[in-house]
């Protein structure tokens, strides 16, 4: 997945995540190449992270079963990546710029490098993640723009 995050037509943050399914319907976080940017140069690539390497181990993103309170671990490499993600609530809606999703799964995201940061982040069927509203230790917002596959 490639992400982008913007303020004021700038480029902030420019991020590759990967992402794998298992045989059971997990989509596990394998890994990030990340880059921050300001005044159109990158200024740090602290987070980027790749499962197997360093110590670094992928974690699930979005359980094949999820139910409400379940909690587990996204990813982590030691003092770089680390955050986890309990089930909040299942079949909700999200507006975003691409489209209305239905059937939405809500998750609780905090990372523990950051204890006032929570996020909270909704995943579409077939889609992933589509809006992401930080909630406590800040006021982002993040809204899926664009949505295909690559060839």
């Amino acid at each position: 997945m490639h992400d982008v995050a913007t303020s004021n037509g700038q480029v902030q943050e420019d991020t590759y995540d990967w992402y794998v399914q298992d045989d059971q319907g997990n989509v596990w976080y394998m890994g990030e190449d990340t880059k921050e940017y300001q005044n159109g140069k990158v200024t740090s690539t602290e987070g980027s992270w790749q499962g197997g390497v360093d110590g670094a181990q992928p974690g699930v993103l979005i359980p094949a079963h999820p139910n409400p309170r379940m909690a587990y671990r996204q990813k982590y490499y030691k003092g770089q990546a680390e955050d986890g993600a309990q089930v909040l609530s299942l079949g909700k809606q999200a507006k975003v710029p691409y489209g209305l999703f239905d059937h939405a799964l809500i998750t609780k995201e905090f990372p523990p490098l950051e204890p006032d940061v929570i996020e909270h982040k909704f995943y579409a069927p077939g889609v992933g993640p589509v809006l992401a509203i930080t909630v406590s230790g800040g006021s982002s917002r993040e809204e899926l723009v664009q949505f295909g596959h690559t060839p």
